[in-house]
């Protein structure tokens, strides 16, 4: 089964009104935002990431699901697989180091212990809390398209972790992404949509824009990209297709609130549709990271 199968399912299921039908990155309980996510080894981080770095990640992939709620986080329940002293220690480490650096307690959770062998599999439900909780699927036709950030940094740290030559900064944007709490907050009274971008720009776009039951089109042209991004070599369609950005996507009928930059704009209709410099071009296969 693909994730839209188990989501497909899963509707079957007794919802809460609060589950917005699954549509969405996290769930509501009156102003209370609800998210979890899961980091899996092999998946998700690499064997031989520091084991600060995997702690970071967890928490940080978090609370960029709140961030896209405009939320103000409030704590973490966290599920543990115990395994090494070391690792597991190290891990405690970074914990204690993203929590701190974000404002963000420990509500508490559960632990278990990790069978020989097996990969590691972290679990965590964050909570915030937003007077502003904009959804995916509230796009209009004639909004912009915008974007935080950079795009593509993350993949080329990817790359870069897996043994490619390459500059810590663009490894830290994949090992250690910065959940955008501050932009989140700003935005979330003035934007139609927003979620984060976890699996592509491309991927992520197309889901706001079907939620909102309108066609998106992006012009690759305007996909901001680092510098250092540059000069490692990656494209645009590459940058755009990767995951792990962790930047903030949104929908909006003016200019934003925070530094952005506007990517493209929805229309009535369905679907993505691509430029570059303006004119159409065809869709790649893959539009990014699908589970």
């Amino acid at each position: 089964m693909t994730e839209a199968d188990v989501l497909a399912a899963l509707r079957t299921l007794p919802l809460h009104p609060g589950a917005h039908r699954l549509t969405d990155d996290a769930a509501h309980l009156g102003d209370l935002v609800l998210t979890k996510d899961l980091l899996v080894e092999g998946v998700h981080f690499l064997s031989h990431d520091p084991p600060t770095d995997v702690a970071w990640k967890l928490v940080a992939t978090n609370l960029s699901d709140l961030a896209a709620k405009g939320a103000v986080p409030v704590g973490v329940m966290l599920g543990y697989p115990i395994d090494d002293d070391a690792w597991d220690s190290a891990f405690l480490s970074g914990l204690d180091d993203v929590l701190r650096t974000f404002a963000c307690a420990l509500l508490g959770g559960d632990t278990v212990k990790l069978p020989a062998g097996a990969p590691r599999l972290l679990s965590l439900t964050a909570i915030g809390r937003s007077p502003h909780a904009p959804r995916r699927d509230g796009a209009r036709a004639g909004d912009g398209l915008w974007v935080t950030g950079t795009i593509g940094d993350a993949g080329a740290g990817l790359a870069i972790a897996q043994g490619a030559d390459g500059p810590a900064t663009l490894l830290n944007r994949y090992r250690r992404p910065t959940p955008r709490l501050a932009e989140g907050q700003a935005l979330a009274p003035h934007v139609h949509a927003m979620m984060d971008v976890s699996d592509g720009l491309l991927i992520d776009a197309r889901r706001m824009a079907a939620a909102s039951g309108l066609a998106v089109t992006i012009d690759l042209a305007s996909v901001p990209l680092s510098d250092a991004l540059q000069a490692f070599g990656h494209d645009a369609m590459t940058a755009a297709t990767a995951g792990d950005d962790y930047e903030l996507l949104f929908a909006c009928d003016g200019e934003p609130p925070v530094a952005a930059t506007r990517i493209g704009g929805f229309v009535e209709g369905e679907g993505l549709h691509l430029l570059q410099n303006g004119h159409p071009i065809p869709l790649p296969d893959r539009l990014g990271y699908q589970h």
